[in-house]
């Protein structure tokens, strides 16, 4: 009853007799109850003074501490089709190991003798090369010769012009001669023409000296006749040297013209052998290439491309591989706003997922299970899920971490921090507010 009616019904009738009463009023009960709430509410004050330990969690996976531990997948760098597998999955293969064999599906690729080919057209044109090395030298030896030729045949040029030089020299004194030879006997005439007419000298004289004075004249016309020869000679001497100068300087241009048409047909060939040289390089890369091979000692997770003639493009993936040698880390995920209580070298308690633990996150000394890590990495930027990526390595000083751990298993971690109250952490996670801010006692380098 709630005896809110002025009509008090335990004044008119006596409760205590009724059985329903008895069993409900029973006032020890209500002691006993209120002592133990009175006690449990002294012990939940004192437990809020107890020490309770700040802590980051972050929510992660099993990955290896260095990139080229992580597992792995083998592309081709070239399409092809697969012909033969020479390992199949969970198999342990060692660095070099052939995987499987392809072949090739281009047509321009397809030759079995294509190397070999352009070995034997590289070799062709390398003699091409040669020969036009052999056709340069002759002609420079050929140039050379003509060169000697030409200062020859100019010498001899010269030597007849000075000759025909000389000569006109000569006709010349020999016409200035021929003129006073004919003066002379010009002279001579006239005065036995006077001496004849004074009766000195016959007539007989008077033609002697008139047949010498012909002579003289006809003489001194050879003369003059001599003398232009000559110096018609010197003229056609300089003539010819000129001529000889245009006839060598033709055939040397011609022979020079012909040593550079020969010089860029070698650079042309030279280009050619490079050409074929990088093709068959090339070719034997690719060739080499149709052998898939592990990059590292690991295990074959998973045959991604399987069966046989079952072609590929370029860079599709292959094969997993599992590197045999790693060494394990914990990929975890924290929150922006507990990034700065972070530091290079702190103690990490981490929970794997397999592996059964007993954890209290207030009290990690308390915890079964955990094993230890330190940080070792910092993601410098924030990942897509809107955190920041921490790496952390086993922590030497303590129990190693299980043996049976695989990549990629799950991990929990929890970064330890400074200890407070529990009434205080209450406070704080009713609030929203982060950790206190955490500076290590220790001077922890970032090289660790």
């Amino acid at each position: 009853m709630l005896n809110i009616s002025n009509n008090k019904l335990n004044a008119k009738v006596n409760l205590k007799e009724f059985k329903a009463f008895k069993k409900v009023d029973k006032q020890r009960h209500f002691k006993i109850f209120n002592r133990f709430l009175a006690a449990f509410a002294f012990a939940m004050f004192i437990i809020l003074f107890l020490p309770w330990t700040q802590n980051v969690s972050g929510k992660g996976y099993v990955t290896t501490l260095t990139p080229d531990q992580r597992p792995q997948t083998i592309q081709s760098p070239i399409p092809g089709r697969i012909e033969k597998w020479y390992a199949k999955e969970g198999d342990f293969v060692q660095k070099g190991d052939t995987i499987l064999h392809i072949s090739e599906i281009k047509n321009e690729y397809q030759d079995p003798d294509l190397l070999y080919r352009t070995e034997q057209q590289k070799e062709a044109k390398s003699k091409s090369v040669l020969s036009y090395q052999e056709k340069i030298k002759a002609l420079k030896t050929q140039v050379s010769a003509l060169q000697k030729e030409r200062e020859l045949k100019i010498a001899q040029a010269k030597n007849k012009l000075e000759q025909s030089r000389l000569k006109v020299k000569s006709d010349s004194i020999e016409l200035e001669a021929a003129k006073t030879n004919s003066t002379i006997a010009k002279k001579q005439y006239e005065r036995t023409i006077t001496l004849q007419k004074e009766g000195l000298k016959a007539t007989r004289d008077v033609e002697e000296k008139r047949l010498k004075l012909q002579e003289t004249q006809a003489k001194l016309i050879a003369k003059e006749n001599d003398l232009l020869v000559s110096k018609n000679a010197v003229i056609n001497a300089q003539i010819e040297i000129r001529s000889i100068e245009a006839t060598y300087q033709d055939k040397i241009s011609k022979s020079n013209s012909d040593r550079f048409t020969a010089e860029s047909n070698r650079f042309e060939a030279e280009v050619e052998v490079s050409k074929l040289a990088n093709k068959s390089s090339n070719y034997a890369i690719r060739n080499a290439m149709y052998y898939i091979t592990a990059p590292q000692d690991g295990f074959i997770n998973k045959a991604i491309r399987g069966g046989l003639g079952e072609t590929f493009k370029e860079g599709e993936k292959l094969v997993a591989i599992m590197p045999a040698n790693y060494d394990l880390a914990v990929e975890t995920f924290v929150d922006p706003m507990d990034l700065p209580l972070i530091h290079l070298g702190e103690n990490v308690r981490i929970r794997f997922d397999g592996w059964p633990a007993i954890f209290f996150s207030g009290w990690p000394n308390a915890s079964y299970g955990t094993y230890g890590g330190k940080v070792v990495a910092i993601e410098t930027s924030i990942s897509a899920n809107g955190k920041f990526r921490i790496l952390v390595a086993p922590d030497k000083e303590e129990n190693p971490w299980p043996e049976n751990m695989r990549v990629g298993s799950g991990a929990n971690s929890i970064a330890l921090l400074e200890d407070v109250p529990i009434w205080y952490e209450i406070w704080r996670q009713l609030n929203g507010f982060p950790p206190n801010y955490y500076t290590p006692s220790t001077n922890i380098s970032k090289n660790n």
